[in-house]
């Protein structure tokens, strides 16, 4: 009876052990012919509830997206286009201020390959992803598929079988560690569920905002020289040539839908050609970036008067002829007109709003272009219902061509936005946050010189004295250059975070002169960079112990990731709490080991793991191995306290994940005085 007990609370042990080895996705594949040579190899994937996995075209710069990597291609076979994927959702995530795209339940990916040796037998297929919840999981899997065959597919998973299969039947250890700092963003169910976590729904969100964005960039429009001469012309036209009052307003409000129409048909166009995820991928390619930062400064260029971008006359001509046939389509060609002829003002801004609105992807494309002719067409409905009001619009003058050179300081710095995201997906550190900062001081400083009439450009009218308006907004203008200035020496700058590159990716990422961190002065140790807050911090496992032990202090391991949000969370909520930064800067040595570190370890250091089998080829994979070899857990974040001989300092609750402050600063605490006994 003992032993028959002995054995129970053995076999009861070790099942909670690997119950945090966790495979939320099951896979199973086929593959069929089409035609000759030609075949369609199918992922179909079911995906636990609450976890959900990153598509392929979930921006870069968020959380890790799918890729399907095929290992036997070259001389094999070829690919026919890219991988086709199943209904996707997407959700704005305010960490990575990106909208990214995953799906929930059920996930499907296709890929056609077209087999050009008739030798080969076989297709190896790898699929690399993220899985989320309160956690994150790194997962490869492969599979082998067989030609000719309708099923013969071997998986061959990255976590072992024998290990996995105990995730089934327990889940509820990692259920406990259901955070208490609110729901994340981005792990939803469903719909309602979005509403819940964020306010008014993440996607909404991004959506009002390309809203009021573009609506307020129609009215900045309507104040160009190529648009406002145009709303006394119009309107006078409509009273005038109306029989009666009522129908001339009538034809104005038609005017005005008419504009409305062709605008987000516009939008539409862009949309349906491009399509909504294609889009969204396309706006967060480094090329696309860096060619929509030469678009922008194209548009600026001409908005400052270097020259003007005009459609043909020729169009404008033929439109102008069909705006002579009256009634519904006349009115509909004279809105057509407008379009074409102010081009040279509006265009600019249109160009600026597709783009913004592709990083958003959808239907921001028709959102955005609806904001915008909204705010165009309103002034010529209401003053077609009111004729009165056209006295009190002020009078064409040099003002409307400074409205057009303030747009185009704006479009210019708006333009290196989309250089720093191509420099940041490559890591090349050319455009780091002193020199983006540097450039935006220069652009608005020089626009404020501009408005106080130090500096005049082409086509500007003499200017004998500045208007009371134009004063106050250079006085704004050089109010918000002199607030940048303090952020080259480390200053968080706040109301701008989501443009410039963050504090890390900088040349002095504790601030010049200490001035952003206590830690700033000291002279780091070897192997060690500046973290999170100014926190020293190593990245490879040996180098860490070897100062920790130098030092004497206990070693909290950091098992993390580039592109796992909520580490990102416990990162900016947790840790830099007025209780657990201090512990972190002064108590522990820590070590934060990058799951998803893609980077090839050297051939003499590659090995196949003892304890998933499966072969150790990039540092990620290191650090994943130890992870579910030392700690059988594959899921981030994980923090683990140890002294210097590897043992946890915490022995009811070895290791911790994304928790509370009071929480994780009650566990950090116990383990430090544990570490001094």
């Amino acid at each position: 009876m003992k032993k028959l007990l002995f054995i129970l609370i053995t076999f009861l042990a070790f099942a909670n052990v690997n119950a945090q080895i966790l495979d939320p996705v099951k896979w199973t594949t086929k593959i069929e012919k089409t035609s000759d040579n030609t075949y369609v190899l199918t992922f179909d994937g079911v995906i636990e509830k609450d976890w959900h996995v990153y598509s392929q075209f979930t921006p870069d710069g968020g959380p890790l997206p799918l890729e399907v990597i095929f290992k036997n291609q070259e001389g094999n076979f070829n690919l026919v286009g890219k991988a086709k994927e199943s209904k996707t959702k997407t959700a704005y995530n305010d960490i990575f201020e990106v909208n990214e795209t995953y799906f929930q339940r059920k996930a499907q990916i296709q890929q056609i390959v077209h087999v050009t040796n008739p030798k080969v037998s076989t297709i190896v297929a790898e699929l690399n992803y993220q899985v989320c919840k309160e956690v994150c999981i790194n997962l490869e899997k492969k599979f082998t598929f067989s030609i000719p065959g309708a099923a013969a597919v071997i998986a061959v998973p990255k976590v072992a079988a024998a290990v996995a299969s105990a995730v089934e039947t327990d889940t509820v250890k990692i259920d406990s560690l259901a955070p208490s700092l609110g729901a994340s963003n981005t792990v939803i169910a469903d719909t309602e569920k979005v509403v819940a976590a964020v306010p008014k729904s993440a996607t909404q969100r991004g959506l009002w905002s390309i809203f009021f964005i573009a609506f307020l960039s129609g009215f900045a429009a309507l104040l160009t020289p190529c648009v406002f001469p145009m709303i006394p012309m119009t309107v006078s036209f409509f009273t005038k040539q109306s029989k009666s009052k009522a129908k001339g307003i009538r034809n104005a409000i038609i005017y005005g839908i008419s504009i409305i129409v062709i605008y987000v048909l516009l939008g539409f166009i862009v949309t349906w050609i491009f399509g909504a995820d294609a889009l969204n991928a396309l706006a967060t390619n480094v090329w696309f970036n860096i060619i929509f930062f030469v678009l922008l400064v194209v548009f600026a260029a001409s908005f400052l008067g270097a020259f003007e971008i005009m459609l043909p006359n020729s169009w404008a001509n033929k439109v102008d002829s069909q705006a002579d046939r009256g009634g519904i389509i006349g009115i509909l060609f004279m809105a057509l007109a407008l379009a074409i002829v102010s081009f040279s003002c509006t265009g600019p801004i249109v160009g600026t709003l597709l783009v913004e609105a592709a990083s958003k992807g959808g239907i921001a494309p028709i959102i955005g272009m609806f904001g915008f002719s909204l705010a165009l067409a309103l002034p010529f409905m209401l003053f077609a219902m009111f004729p009165g009001w056209l006295h009190s619009l002020p009078k064409s003058g040099g003002w409307l061509n400074t409205v057009k050179v303030v747009l185009g300081f704006l479009e210019l710095a708006l333009a290196f936005k989309f250089l720093s995201n191509a420099d940041l997906v490559l890591q090349l550190h050319f455009l780091e946050r002193e020199v983006f900062l540097a450039i935006w001081i220069a652009i608005f400083g020089t626009l404020a010189l501009y408005l106080f009439g130090k500096i005049t450009l082409p086509h500007d009218s003499p200017l004998t004295h500045i208007s009371v308006g134009r004063l106050m907004m250079g006085l704004l203008v050089l109010t918000f250059t002199i607030y940048l200035i303090p952020g080259l020496w480390g200053a968080p700058l706040k109301i701008i975070s989501a443009f410039p590159p963050t504090m890390e990716y900088s040349e002095s990422p504790n601030g010049v002169g200490g001035s952003a961190s206590s830690v700033a002065n000291i002279i780091l140790p070897e192997g060690a960079k500046s973290g999170p807050h100014g926190i020293v911090v190593f990245d490879d496992y040996e180098k860490g112990l070897a100062y920790a032990k130098t030092v004497n202090k206990p070693i909290m391991l950091d098992f993390t990731g580039y592109a796992c949000v909520n580490c990102r969370k416990m990162e900016n909520n947790v840790w830099s709490d007025a209780m657990i930064l201090p512990i972190l800067n002064n108590e522990v040595v820590l070590i934060s080991l990058y799951v998803d570190d893609k980077r090839d370890l050297p051939k003499s250091e590659q090995f196949i793991s003892k304890t998933t089998g499966s072969e150790i080829e990039t540092v990620g994979d290191k650090w994943t191995d130890f992870m579910i070899s030392k700690y059988k857990t594959n899921t981030q974040p994980l923090y683990v306290l140890t002294d210097l001989d590897g043992n946890s300092l915490n022995k009811e609750n070895p290791t911790i994940s994304y928790v509370s402050i009071e929480e994780y600063g009650i566990w950090l605490k116990l383990g430090i005085s544990n570490f001094k006994k």
